[in-house]
């Protein structure tokens, strides 16, 4: 069987990343951690879209040990909140591209949906729609949670039990 590459790119292309195999999980946050990085970044200069029409940041989310940047690595920089915030918002620095999002201490890296193309897999959930600033309906393409869902959890969890073990 064939192990799936994802490869996430920059908009000029210097900076690439691959995600292997299945995503821990396809999904929209809107909490306002997510929505105000996302802001910031889009506000860099020519930086293109990174948020979603509503607000939302859609990610692709895998493993340490599945995601990795294969060129222009020299290239990413690192946005934080603040000086204490948990997060490293990696920003390709040759054209503003969002790529992806490193949470501390987690296992995983939260990939920006919007820098991969071709088939992707489908969105699985919809979380922190409390914080959503939309005006509009929340889509209907996924369950929606005004927090993070329990779902989210086992998820990671499950994940980290297969990391452990080698699978």
């Amino acid at each position: 069987m064939d192990t799936i590459v994802r490869v996430a790119s920059c908009v000029c292309g210097a900076v690439r990343c691959e995600g292997v195999g299945a995503p821990i999980l396809s999904a929209v946050c809107y909490c306002s951690d997510c929505q105000d990085g996302g802001r910031r970044i889009e506000a860099l200069r020519d930086a293109p879209q990174l948020l979603d029409d509503d607000g939302g940041t859609a990610y692709l989310t895998y493993r340490d040990d599945r995601f990795r940047c294969v060129a222009g690595e020299d290239k990413l920089v690192a946005y934080r909140l603040n000086d204490r915030a948990p997060t490293r918002r990696m920003v390709a620095s040759c054209c503003n591209s969002g790529m992806f999002l490193k949470f501390e201490p987690g296992f995983w890296v939260s990939s920006y949906r919007h820098r991969y193309s071709g088939d992707l897999p489908p969105l699985e959930m919809r979380n922190q729609t409390r914080d959503r600033k939309a005006e509009t309906a929340i889509p209907r393409d996924a369950p929606s949670y005004s927090r993070y869902p329990l779902r989210l959890f086992a998820k990671l969890l499950r994940a980290r039990t297969a990391m452990a073990f080698g699978r």
